[in-house]
């Protein structure tokens, strides 16, 4: 019996000397940008510029082809170009494969899209002798 006292009067103790906040966390507010929005050419023009940096290196690449991709959009065949040419670069065929790989991957149900890249990016892949997947047989896994 003078055990369950104790123990009601420790666990009575306890509650008193836990300190309860003197203030409350004010609720969050959503701030929305209302700056300057990003115009399209803006856009490609910034990624150009980021893949045509004479001294990118594979984890700029990769890290800036992850930030590209994770956008909802597929990137326009000019900023794909600046890519492919910094994987030439590079001389990383493997992340200009995985590169169309990717887009072929973003361009999802609209099956249209990945065959007009490729068509636009032909140059650019004869000039650099970089095949396609489908070109590879990879595209069948």
């Amino acid at each position: 019996m003078f055990r369950a006292a104790l123990r009601l009067s420790f666990s009575g103790a306890r509650s008193l000397t836990r300190s309860r906040p003197q203030y409350t966390a004010p609720l969050a507010a959503r701030c929305y940008s209302h700056g300057k929005q990003e115009t399209d050419e803006e856009f490609d023009a910034r990624w150009i510029t980021y893949f045509s940096k004479p001294d990118i290196d594979a984890w700029e690449l990769r890290k800036g082809m992850n930030t590209l991709i994770g956008y909802d959009l597929v990137p326009e065949p000019k900023i794909l170009d600046a890519a492919l040419r910094a994987c030439r670069r590079l001389n990383d065929l493997a992340s200009a494969i995985r590169i169309l790989e990717a887009v072929k991957d973003k361009a999802g149900p609209h099956k249209e899209i990945y065959p007009y890249v490729v068509q636009e990016l032909r140059p650019t892949l004869s000039e650099l002798g970089i095949p396609t997947p489908e070109e590879l047989g990879i595209d069948k896994a």
